[in-house]
Order: structure tokens, then sequence, then C-alpha cells
């Protein structure tokens, strides 16, 4: 049987003049640490400024008359509350409510938006979009191959994006075209990290030179596993470890990016997921003793891990598991099997971490 040939971004040989160990991921060849290794790249995100390839994920343009009404009909949350420049998480779901996966929208004009999309799911994605878009006058195109994309985070991150750029850059959940090492790029103020910064995606072309103007102003170069670490520590979800068809939105905790009036394909089933409650609840953990929790690991008397890591910031084991409702409550202490050895732990408070210049936030 022939091995499928992984795709390859525009900064694979920047990867690999940096020293990164490259492994398969979503049908794409990618960077999971550098030389340093993930706790330097994770704390230097933290602390200071990292820098990710993220061109693997996909995009999808959505224009038209009817754009709006299109994506309020795909996408869980309520679009019409997004002026131009505006950005929005979202779920795309099927009529049970499964979450087929979870998406950022940026507004870029009145009758246009881009969609990222998670890297494995952007076919299918596209496909449950051209599927839906009967009765509506708009023009859907995948536009994947026309962007690269790079996210810099960390406290400083916007310093260093700002040097480069002709103009202010966007706030927070809002994105803008601006000039960056003189080219043009669109500039979102949005990430996975839980730091401040931007996304930055520009010509495929373009994405070497900006890569190395970032890392010579002092971007470290940060890999999926540092990716992996700190939205775990934020409790950000990773579609096909806390997202997937076999769960809603409600017992995910996403209740907050589902407007059920809209009517967005699933809505009923999210609805009553809310009115009825759920069997379990996607809950965030914290080891009280040694070991590592890994995806997969049951949890005693009922439920499962989706996701674990060593924190980097905390130095202790922490993850996000899926529990009966009624093992839910922060405090509640938690078995978990890790390949037949019990680990205690306690559900715990979302985020696991919070940086310091947040710590006072609501």
């Amino acid at each position: 049987m022939t091995t499928p040939t992984l795709k390859r971004t525009p900064l694979f040989h920047a990867h690999v003049e940096a020293g990164a160990k490259l492994v398969p991921f979503g049908g794409w060849e990618m960077p999971v640490s550098y030389r340093d290794g993930i706790r330097a790249e994770h704390l230097a995100v933290r602390n200071g400024v990292g820098v990710f390839d993220v061109s693997h994920m996909g995009e999808v343009e959505i224009c038209g008359p009817d754009a709006e009404a299109f994506v309020q009909h795909l996408y869980s949350n309520d679009i019409s509350k997004v002026a131009i420049g505006g950005a929005q998480y979202a779920l795309l779901c099927n009529e049970d409510g499964g979450v087929l996966d979870d998406l950022f929208t940026y507004r870029l004009d009145s009758d246009s938006y881009l969609t990222v999309t998670n890297a494995a799911n952007h076919a299918s994605d596209f496909e449950w979009l051209r599927g839906h878009a009967d009765g509506f006058d708009v023009e859907l195109t995948d536009a994947a191959d026309r962007y690269a994309m790079l996210a810099v985070q960390g406290p400083i991150a916007r310093e260093i994006v700002q040097a480069l750029a002709d103009s202010p850059l966007p706030p927070r959940m809002q994105a803008a075209r601006r000039i960056i090492c003189g080219r043009e790029a669109l500039v979102c103020g949005t990430g996975y990290t839980g730091e401040d910064g931007v996304e930055l995606l520009v010509d495929p072309a373009e994405a070497a030179e900006l890569w190395d103007a970032l890392v010579t102003r002092g971007a470290v170069p940060c890999g999926l596993a540092a990716r992996d670490t700190l939205r775990l520590e934020v409790c950000f979800h990773l579609y096909g470890n806390d997202l997937s068809l076999d769960r809603n939105p409600i017992e995910a905790g996403l209740g907050w990016a589902c407007a059920e009036d809209t009517g967005f394909i699933g809505a009923d089933a999210v609805r009553a997921a809310r009115e009825q409650g759920t069997a379990e609840k996607l809950v965030a953990f914290k080891l009280t003793g040694a070991g590592i929790a890994r995806q997969g690991n049951p949890v005693v008397g009922g439920g499962v891990v989706t996701s674990g890591t060593m924190s980097p910031s905390l130095g202790v084991g922490i993850g996000m598991a899926y529990v009966p409702a009624e093992s839910a409550a922060v405090g509640t202490e938690l078995e978990i099997d890790v390949r037949g050895k019990i680990r205690s732990a306690v559900v715990a408070p979302k985020p696991l971490y919070r940086p310091p210049s947040k710590e006072t936030d609501g």
C-alpha cells in the first residue's frame, strides 16, 4: 500500500534549517519542536514571544448577497453581531448537534467572510458548506492555497509585529489588512495560546521573508507540541480530542458560542441539550500527585481524559476530561487510570493558567 504524500507548508525549509523535528499532522509534515525543546518554546510564549507556522490550517472565502444568512444558517454563533473587521468563534454542527469542527470567522466586508478551519477537517468542512449552499446567493471558495499563516504570540508579540507594520495593528478579536515587511497581510487579533498576539495571513510566496524578519527580531520558533501545552493550560479545545461528532457543544462547555435562536443546523439538538442537561460535562483537572494523564485514560466511575500533559507553567499534570455531570463541580476529586496506575486529580477552574497581566480580569 502506498503511503500518502504529506503536504509541506511554504516554511518547510526554514523549519529544517532551524533544527525542527518534523512529524505527520493532519496530512502535513509539521514541526513538533525545535532544538531547545518544548519547555523552552512554551515559556518563550508565556514570557516573551514565539512564532508558529500554522499554514496547515484551511481557509474558506464566503462572498455574496446572502453571505450573512448562509453563515448564520451553518455556524452556531450569531454572526449578525459581528461588525466589519470583527472575528468570531463558532462551531459547525450536524443536525444531531454533533460537532463537525470549530472555526474562526472574520467579517471582511458586509458580504464577505473568511473562515479558518482545522487542517484535518478542511476538505470535509468545505464539502459540508458547499452541500448546504443551495438556495443562497453565495460564492464559496476553497482558499487554503492562497494563504500561509503565522501565529505570533506572547506578551511582546504585538510589539515585534508592530515594528514591521505600516499602521497600528487591529485589537483583539478584530482583523484588518496591513502592510507588514512591505507586503500586504491580513492581521487578526486572535490566537490559540491564551497570550496576546496576532495571526498573520499572507501570500505563501512571502511567508519565509516574514518568518525570518520575526525571528531576527526575537520571535522564538515554536512547534505543535508547545502549541498543545499552551492551549491546554488555558483550556482551549482541540478537535479530535475535546470535540468530535460524538459530543455536542453543551457538554463541551461551549454553549456560549451557540445562539440557537438563529436556527443554525443542529440548533434544536443543542437547545434540547441546554434545557435538559447532559449526562457528561467536559472539565479541567489538575493531578494532585505525580504523573501525567493522557487522551483515552479512563476516569474511575465513568468518563475519559480527552487531553493531558505536564504543564510547563504550573509544574503539574493537567488535562481535560468528560466526566459524569454529578462529578463536574470544581473541587471534585477524581481518580484516573493511567496505564493501570491510579492517579488522583481534582476538577479545577478554567482556565488552568492565567497570564499575570490577566489575573485580575473578570
